[in-house]
């Protein structure tokens, strides 16, 4: 029988209305006791925004011996109620897009009413405190607020199908729903496959769901919001349905890659210039390793780096102390100092500065005959860093080009600011700490 499933005695119309009415009776219950559950994960992050709000602000304050501490008190009052007001707003919008603007815009209006309710009640405030003591609170509450978004914690079911038992290996601790008469206790997640799912036979039971507040997600999006890639087998370029506010986005962000290019100019240049004459100096010769690379829609561009390998030896994969590898570039390597030229690519429309890290044309081609979806990357510009680079690392064959084409196709899913802020601190923590991919 289709679902795999033995069917049950059906139940009557009044059996089912009374079954409803009882689960309708306890979903306020539950909706209450799963937000006050929620809003405990922003705990700690209230509690170490107000310290160091109150810290900073505490050193402007008594700095100039003000001795009113009765007004201090008071602000720091306001401060923590404030704060503890943005986590509650916040755990409201769960599942809102850009968790981290929303939580800065957020943090900024409930402050800005703060401080106006401080002001119309004529406490003596520091207010250089209060401005210099917000941005560390408010990074802590967006960084929270990220985390918040990805965390999906509760007790999990799988509604049955032909391949559940594999769905239900990639989530360790779910349960298996084989009828669609089972009860929902404690179940905060019920994963679905939309195809087979959404049929008469799991009607009563996905109705229960809705008015449980038990939250229904196709078993693909739950993955994907656990471990930020998709999974490639079941991708369809369908898949990819921009908001607005994506496509907002998407028209914005080469204006960003060209001003970040500009602005930071004074920089990389005399960087450049260095790390060009000590090549020059170490083995004379050209400084610049070209080849050319698959872009956009499959043009071939001109990709450029600073060569850190000996005249000959340059290109394939490299290793842990290559001979071909010059000293001291491997350092260069290691910072990324090697990927400045690429800032010309951005400035030429040829790259950006975050999306899927363009591969030479023989690999590509290579990647798309074992791996068909390979071709999706290049729905955006190529990246000088990107999402797949920083969770994935090198890839040297289909298998790890697979893996990293799924963290691709995420980015290209659901391309926002958010995603490229996480990916250049990311980039910035692997290249100052060493840790995470390369």
């Amino acid at each position: 029988m289709k679902h795999g499933a033995k069917k049950s005695k059906p139940t009557t119309s009044q059996e089912f209305a009374e079954s409803l009415s009882q689960v309708a009776e306890q979903g306020g219950n539950s909706r209450r006791y799963k937000y006050f559950r929620d809003m405990r994960t922003f705990l700690v992050p209230v509690l170490l925004s107000a310290a160091i709000q109150i810290s900073t602000y505490s050193f402007f304050f008594f700095r100039s011996s003000r001795s009113d501490t009765g007004n201090f008190l008071t602000v720091a009052f306001v401060m923590t109620f404030a704060i503890g007001i943005t986590a509650t707003i916040l755990t409201a919008f769960r599942h809102r897009e850009s968790p981290i603007i929303s939580a800065i815009v957020i943090n900024t209006i409930v402050f800005s009413f703060a401080v106006s309710f401080l002001s119309a009640a004529r406490i003596q405030v520091s207010y250089l405190g209060l401005v210099l003591s917000y941005p560390v609170a408010m990074a802590i509450m967006a960084a929270a607020n990220a985390r918040f978004h990805r965390q999906l914690g509760g007790k999990v079911a799988i509604l049955n199908f032909d391949q559940a038992d594999i769905v239900q290996a990639l989530f360790p601790g779910a349960v298996l729903i084989r009828d669609p008469d089972a009860t929902l206790d404690e179940i905060d997640y019920v994963l679905i496959d939309p195809d087979e799912h959404h049929s008469m036979y799991w009607s009563p039971l996905l109705t229960k769901c809705y008015l449980g507040n038990v939250e229904i997600l196709p078993w693909t999006r739950f993955s994907e919001i656990q471990h930020r890639r998709v999974d490639v087998g079941s991708f369809e370029i369908s898949n990819v349905a921009y908001t607005p506010g994506q496509f907002a986005y998407a028209r914005l962000k080469r204006f960003v890659d060209v001003a970040a290019v500009v602005v930071t100019l004074p920089i990389t240049l005399p960087l450049g210039a260095l790390v060009a004459l000590y090549i020059f100096a170490v083995d004379r010769g050209p400084v610049l390793f070209v080849q050319h690379r698959r872009g956009f829609a499959g043009r071939p561009f001109r990709m450029y780096k600073f060569r850190t390998m000996y005249r000959g030896q340059e290109g394939g994969a490299t290793s842990d102390k290559d001979k071909r590898i010059m000293p001291g570039c491997a350092f260069i390597r290691r910072v990324r100092l090697d990927e400045l030229p690429q800032l010309y690519n951005i400035l030429v429309g040829d790259m950006s500065l975050i999306g899927p890290r363009p591969e030479s044309i023989e690999l590509a081609q290579w990647y798309e005959r074992e791996i068909p979806e390979y071709v999706h990357r290049l729905l955006v510009l190529p990246g000088v860093t990107g999402w797949a680079q920083v969770n994935s690392g090198y890839t040297s064959n289909p298998d790890e080009a697979r893996i990293k084409l799924a963290y691709d196709l995420y980015y290209i899913k659901n391309i926002s600011i958010d995603l490229d802020m996480i990916t250049i601190f990311k980039t910035v923590r692997t290249v100052l700490l060493g840790t995470g991919a390369r």
